[in-house]
């Protein structure tokens, strides 16, 4: 059983990991494609996330989790971070720019990072999003009872719609331009929301982990009806967790739920019949993608001329090249792809051994 949990879990993350790239297409689509995406793909990230949340019963336990997720995390961030700007900033004075102030500000941005970094850095966010709710959970998971949990993650929902209406009506500007009037580094804010669908993940891990066929069913049907209701215009469902889009209190947990049980669902059914490894070579990979897909176009769209499927194509190949070069020939290589695995403590010998 465990094993085929890990297939279905893998081959998941490795299609939301398509969805992603997808995601990022800079070109007109004549169906809403991006639109219905982002409805799920960013909550199923962190509600996955939750499935696989230990808690810590100690302090040195709770410091040793944090680091291992620090370096399995924030290390690779770091890493791409500095591989994509020293490439950018080679590319910028190759095109003349010599502007010192252009790069002191674009060097500032990058610091704060979070929904301040657009262009090749839009996805870094997630990272520091997800290391944030990790290091929630594990404070509140050490010294709060469930039931107090609980209560604040409803707490972390009520805020960040609050803050979402804030930015929507006291604030100028667009979803986007009103978000970055917040200045808060790293999207550390969106961490209220995520660690509500990480907190669903967590909470409800038997649930997830065998989607019942009535919940399946049920599933598609809200799915089927949020679109019907959606494509007729008798709503115009949004959501941008990088951007603070919370606009519907009850479709904000509805939409991205039922989504994530259709997809789940879906892929637990089929994993069982077929193995589907080239979405869990994917998977295997998704860091490099992660960080990689859209800054592939970036450098490649002034040579070449594609569409959907060839951005989607070049944002997965291309990263996975890369990925696999560095495990082969970097030292490190597994490191900076988010590979730390923390060496196992030898067990204390016993009386007379």
């Amino acid at each position: 059983m465990a094993k085929k949990r890990l297939t279905w879990v893998d081959v998941t993350k490795g299609f939301l990991m398509i969805l992603v790239v997808i995601g990022h297409y800079p070109g007109e689509l004549d169906f809403p494609l991006s639109k219905y995406i982002y409805w799920f793909h960013m909550p199923a990230f962190f509600l996955i996330s939750g499935l696989f949340f230990k808690e810590a019963k100690s302090r040195t336990e709770a410091g040793e989790s944090i680091l291992k997720r620090f370096m399995q995390l924030i290390v690779p961030y770091l890493f791409f971070l500095l591989v994509i700007t020293v490439i950018r900033y080679g590319m910028e004075l190759g095109y003349g720019n010599t502007d010192i102030h252009w790069y002191l500000n674009d060097l500032w941005s990058l610091v704060i990072g979070g929904r301040f970094v657009r262009g090749a850095y839009g996805v870094f966010w997630f990272v520091t999003t997800l290391f944030a709710v990790f290091v929630i959970f594990t404070a509140i998971t050490r010294h709060l009872s469930r039931k107090v949990q609980i209560a604040v993650m409803a707490g972390f929902y009520l805020a960040a719609h609050a803050e979402s209406l804030f930015a929507k009506y006291a604030l100028s500007g667009g979803t986007v331009e009103a978000a970055q009037q917040i200045p808060l580094p790293w999207n550390l804010d969106v961490a209220l929301m995520a660690a509500v669908y990480f907190g669903i993940g967590y909470y409800l891990k038997e649930f997830w982990m065998e989607i019942s066929k009535k919940w399946f069913v049920a599933g598609i049907v809200t799915v089927a009806a949020c679109l019907l209701l959606d494509a007729t215009g008798v709503f115009d469902y949004r959501l941008s967790m990088k951007f603070l889009r919370y606009d519907h209190l009850f479709l904000d947990l509805i939409i991205p739920i039922s989504c994530t049980i259709v997809l789940i669902g879906l892929f637990q059914r089929l994993t069982a019949r077929i193995p589907l490894t080239w979405l869990q070579k994917i998977e295997n990979h998704s860091i490099s993608v992660m960080y990689l897909h859209i800054f592939a176009d970036i450098v490649l769209n002034d040579f070449f001329t594609y569409g959907l499927i060839g951005f989607t194509a070049i944002g997965l190949v291309l990263p996975i090249l890369v990925s696999i070069g560095l495990q082969k020939f970097v030292p490190y290589g597994k490191l900076l792809l988010g590979g730390f695995r923390p060496k196992k403590k030898r067990q204390a010998a016993v009386a007379g051994d």
